[in-house]
């Protein structure tokens, strides 16, 4: 078993050590200052209380877990008998760089590095280090205690025996973790989302339908559909003649904008920004915002409990 240090006290950052912890691994989480570790054990107090009213364990299992989480402001402390470190800052690139430079000269050249990036490829990422071998990217998905997917890539010069150790911890965290055989900007559940994002954009830009109509599109539909079979899988069960012969017509015609829409550009200038300014596409008033993230929450609680009852 791996000594896990999560670099970032964020959300994502202690979200992850959640999930290590929940698995019976000991973590290490460390934060800039001791404002940053407070907002990380409130985020984390306030999530173990929900799983723990939504019965994914015990009282007694609560308090196990939490006493498996440490943390610290001091970055020496936090890596000191580490052999594996999820880096989960935010994503700019030289203050990764500048991170990297530092933990290198201040661990053995064995511990695996790895970062929780959603933009950068490991390659850019590891391109000034001096033992890109041990680098690599795992991508968790938000909120990481919940979402069993976690991306893992590799970059040119990543070895072999870096890619395995990162695919047992993530199956440790029982987490379904997914290997990239080539490294790609966005990844590939970016990709995905991001090409219907576009599409949805496209449609609301060209007035074919209210936002309300368009969410719902997918919601009531394939929405529907996609937690049990992906979209090969289903094109599969479709029949592929009927789906190639949609996509030589209907291809031709869907959004090829290389831009953000108008609507969203207009709402992004106007500092619109959704639920952390209160408008965005919708109207996010505390009661709505509230009711929204508990209905999220409560969703992804019981597919979770699915796939623990499977097995998965």
């Amino acid at each position: 078993m791996e000594n896990i240090t999560i670099l970032g006290a964020g959300t994502m950052g202690h979200s992850i050590a959640l999930s290590a912890a929940w698995a019976n691994q000991t973590v290490n989480i460390y934060g800039i200052d001791e404002y940053d570790l407070e907002n990380a054990v409130k985020g984390l107090n306030n999530k173990l209380k929900v799983m723990t009213e939504n019965e994914l364990f015990t009282s007694e299992q609560m308090n196990e877990i939490r006493q498996r989480i440490q943390f610290t402001t001091s970055l020496e402390e936090a890596v000191s008998e580490a052999t594996f470190i999820i880096e989960v800052i935010p994503e700019v690139l030289d203050l990764k760089k500048e991170l990297y430079s530092r933990l290198e000269a201040l661990v053995e050249d064995d511990v695996v590095i790895a970062s929780n990036t959603s933009g950068f490829t490991p390659s850019i990422l590891a391109a000034d280090m001096l033992h890109p071998a041990r680098f690599v990217v795992t991508h968790f998905w938000n909120p990481a205690h919940l979402i069993p997917l976690v991306e893992v890539v590799k970059g040119e010069h990543t070895d072999a025996v870096t890619v395995q150790r990162a695919m047992d911890v993530l199956t440790l965290m029982n987490k379904k973790a997914i290997v990239l055989n080539k490294e790609i900007p966005g990844f590939i559940g970016n990709r995905l989302q991001y090409a219907l994002f576009r599409e949805a954009q496209a449609l609301l830009d060209a007035g074919a339908a209210s936002k309300e109509d368009i969410d719902a599109a997918v919601t009531y539909s394939i929405g529907r559909r996609l937690p049990v079979t992906g979209p090969l899988m289903s094109a599969d069960m479709g029949g592929l003649d009927v789906c190639s012969s949609i996509s030589n017509y209907l291809f031709e015609d869907l959004s090829t904008d290389q831009r953000s829409g108008k609507v969203l550009s207009q709402l992004a200038n106007e500092n619109k920004l959704g639920n952390k300014t209160g408008e965005g596409f919708y109207s996010w008033e505390p009661d709505v915002s509230a009711k929204m993230n508990e209905e999220r929450e409560k969703t992804l609680i019981y597919f979770l409990k699915n796939d623990l009852k499977a097995g998965i």
